[in-house]
């Protein structure tokens, strides 16, 4: 049998060092009390406090700091498409985390969960079980990369940290994007959404006004735009930037900014925030033949 690593931490150290680890995390955690369940949350930084989206089920929300003390807190702004929640609050003397590089991030890597799903923080041994690039999630909601935790459900795990070893934060978990899995949101996804539930209370989308159906085209359109699928517009909101730009009940919708649209999930990605106020191509058929036209995105909401 090979000799033993000499510059292997022996269990008790190893148990010392997760500790140690575990004891600075919990100075950035806070319970969440906003449900008839328990939550978690995180410092964000002073006076912000982060959550998940579904931990909020009352006006009221009361913030379960480290040193002790409760605060009341006001919901500054929510987001259920990424299940991001922020928080005003007197964070007192508790601390923001150090922020882990995502894109560094490995499946196998060990975690540490650090949750306070009551006035005692809770702690979880797991890893990075499956990580991978952006993603869409279910909801909607654009996520910098899909990272999914091998950790234990339990209630008030969502809206805690998932650390990683070098005592720095991977991101917040969430177990309300994919039920029954374990989610860890990463901090470019927590940055981008959160700087736009401080700045406007909500994460602006983009809007065009059309509701649509996926439809086949016929054979001949087929060839001729070059695909099979269309997204049939079955309706146009007036006064919306679909109406203004001209498009109709009827009209086969080919490709936006040059990009295929055959289902809603095709149109989710080009009404991300960055792209309102935007003018996009878009190529559709009317009576047989392929036009194109410019399009406006607009906000969803109205105002910018």
């Amino acid at each position: 049998m090979a000799a033993m690593d000499a510059n292997l931490p022996s269990p008790s150290e190893l148990s010392d060092a997760l500790a140690g680890l575990a004891a600075r995390a919990e100075s950035w955690v806070v319970n969440v009390d906003g449900r008839a369940a328990p939550g978690s949350g995180f410092v964000w930084s002073v006076g912000v406090v982060v959550t998940a989206h579904h931990n909020l089920e009352r006006d009221e929300v009361v913030v379960g700091l480290p040193d002790g003390r409760a605060a009341a807190a006001e919901v500054a702004g929510r987001d259920p498409a990424t299940d991001v929640a922020v928080l005003r609050v007197d964070t007192g003397a508790a601390s923001a985390p150090a922020w882990a590089d995502a894109d560094a991030l490995r499946a196998g890597q060990l975690l540490l969960g650090v949750t306070r799903p009551g006035r005692a923080p809770r702690v979880a041994l797991g890893c990075l079980a499956r990580v991978s690039g952006a993603w869409r999630a279910p909801t909607g909601g654009r996520l910098d990369r899909y990272l999914e935790a091998d950790v234990t459900l339990h209630p008030g795990l969502s809206g805690g940290l998932a650390v990683d070893m070098a005592g720095r934060a991977a991101g917040m978990l969430c177990a309300g994007i994919a039920r029954g899995t374990p989610l860890v949101i990463p901090e470019p996804t927590l940055s981008r959404v959160v700087a736009e539930l401080l700045g406007h209370g909500r994460v602006r989308r983009g809007f065009l006004g059309v509701a649509t159906l996926p439809v086949r085209l016929p054979e001949h359109l087929a060839r001729a735009a070059g695909r099979a699928g269309a997204l049939l517009v079955s309706a146009v909101e007036p006064g919306s930037p679909a109406d203004k730009a001209g498009l109709l009940l009827g009209d086969a919708l080919l490709s936006i900014d040059g990009r295929p649209v055959s289902s809603m999930g095709d149109l989710l990605p080009l009404l991300d925030e960055d792209r309102i106020g935007r003018s996009l191509e878009v190529q559709f058929v009317r009576g047989g033949e392929i036009r194109s036209l410019a399009l406006e995105v607009g906000v969803r909401g109205g105002t910018r």
